[in-house]
């Protein structure tokens, strides 16, 4: 994307921002760029463009320097003072309410459909504040968008272009307050059907679904996403929803909806997996795994991943076919997730716990078959992707999954995918991944039979075409489609 190509005024609302401060010993801040593919397109747009981002002081450090910025904004670089960014303290316990009560203990698990319904939900009392403070969250992002948007008079306007479910809201409160202003929301996660949506109370399930129609244009990574988006408007709202045309008329306004599904840089990703730091994490795990095929995985410890149905699924696979006891390591590597919330906790602690029986009942003297390890380290990850031979993904439900596009950009000698059907991913990759019921631990596990008996050919032409597909839609240009949709 050229500078040219982006006119007018742009502006970018996320709950993570470009930047991320750590605070020395002598209290000196210091900024760093925020990582994934959200971060880097829309840092490609930031540079080029006229932009105003909003995001959230997540850190001390970030409140820090958030607190030390005149309004907290700041530049892209983060110089206090500047006019790019604009990071927003919002008081502790309105984020922990919005955040994690409502954004990730309520939407998440919506949109994922990870309730254990006979027992939760519970909509009482104490949720109401909760809601409440969601809304306050919202509004703050509204309302420093409209504030420093400036005027919507030149030939191009203004555009906002609004991320993921934890700013359902903004789009709304914002054309309320700016109706001169042109607005995209984009949807990261998967969303539900209408009978699994309606577990919300109802007043909040209409609420979400109106704050999204503040906007232009609404996007998702996959058609099942955005038809049960279409879906929950017209039996929820009883709005009038064109299906063929993918939009939505309510109250006088048109909704456009639209498929952008995320992909890889894959210059960019390819230039990191060279550098030093990886390549001796890269020369470590061939020499932990030497002699052995490797199935890797790379996640978040977070309940829709499934990290435990695919170590299950693992053990079975060493059961069925123990011949490949001995031939085959499995390297499963997990960043922390959300530990603040008890249920990530105790799912962190099963994984673990069915490792160690998975070491404990296969291993031998001169063999592990699994080496799990739970950090965050960004280089190790990127040296797994290029050992893998086989790359197991296997959610129970996802927007898309970069990691699955990522493995076959990356793996030396090409790799085999075993892909979760109820990713978003699956809708590009799946021609050439084996594709899986992700709560079918013994279809899993024939699977990633079937991945490590695959010919060479076979294998390096597979991952060539997933490599392709995964970098088709790079970020830039995932994020240039949403702007072109907002054009006068």
């Amino acid at each position: 994307m050229s500078a040219g190509a982006v006119s007018g005024r742009v502006l970018i609302a996320s709950n993570r921002g470009p930047l991320s401060f750590s605070q020395g010993d002598d209290g000196r801040l210091t900024a760093r760029r925020g990582g994934g593919g959200m971060v880097s397109g829309l840092s490609t747009v930031a540079a080029e463009a006229d932009v105003l981002w909003v995001c959230t002081a997540l850190s001390d450090a970030d409140r820090a320097a958030a607190r030390e910025a005149p309004g907290g904004r700041l530049g892209l670089d983060g110089t206090p003072g500047g006019a790019g960014l604009r990071l927003l303290d919002i008081p502790a316990e309105t984020f922990d309410a919005a955040y994690n009560s409502v954004a990730n203990s309520t939407l998440w698990f919506i949109h994922h459909l990870l309730y254990d319904t006979p027992n939760r939900p519970h909509f009482g009392a104490g949720f109401r504040p909760d809601w409440a403070a969601f809304r306050a969250y919202n509004a703050a992002f509204a309302e420093a968008l409209a504030a420093d948007a400036g005027p919507a008079d030149g030939p191009a306007g203004v555009r906002a272009v609004v991320q993921d479910y934890h700013l359902a809201l903004v789009p709304r409160m914002l054309a309320d307050l700016r109706p001169d202003i042109r607005i995209a929301h984009f949807s990261h996660t998967p969303w539900a059907p209408p009978e699994y949506y309606r577990i919300l109370p109802d007043q909040v399930g209409r609420e979400i679904l109106e704050g999204i129609l503040g906007a232009d244009h609404a996007g998702f990574h996959s058609g099942r996403w955005a038809d049960a988006f279409l879906d929950c408007c017209a039996e929820i709202l009883g709005a009038t929803v064109d299906r063929a045309a993918r939009r939505v008329s309510h109250h006088g306004h048109v909704t456009t909806v639209a498929i952008h599904p995320l992909g890889v840089d894959a210059d960019e990703l390819t230039a990191r997996a060279a550098e030093p730091d990886v390549q001796a994490r890269v020369d470590a795990l061939a020499s932990a795994t030497s002699g052995t095929r490797v199935i890797v995985r790379v996640d978040r410890t977070e309940l829709s991943k499934n990290i435990a149905r695919g170590l299950a699924a693992y053990r079975e696979l060493l059961i069925a076919h123990p011949e490949w006891r001995g031939r085959v390591t499995h390297v499963a590597f997990a960043y922390p997730s959300r530990y603040d919330l008890p249920e990530y906790r105790a799912y962190a602690d099963d994984i673990e716990r069915l490792a160690g029986e998975i070491i404990e009942e296969f291993g031998t003297a001169d063999w592990q078959p699994l080496i799990l390890e739970v950090l965050d380290d960004y280089a190790r990850s990127l040296a797994a992707y290029r050992i893998a031979d086989v790359v197991l993904v296997n959610p129970i439900r996802d927007g898309m999954n970069l990691v699955a596009k990522e493995v076959p950009i990356l793996s030396d000698g090409g790799c085999a995918l075993v892909l979760s059907r109820e990713a978003g991913a699956a809708d590009e990759l799946g021609a050439e991944a084996l594709l899986v019921n992700p709560f079918d631990v013994t279809a899993t596990a024939e699977a990633l039979h079937q991945a490590l008996v695959m010919t060479d050919s076979e294998r390096i032409r597979r991952s060539s075409a997933l490599a392709k597909a995964g970098a088709a839609m790079p970020p830039q240009q995932w994020f240039a489609q949403q702007l072109a949709a907002l054009e006068p």
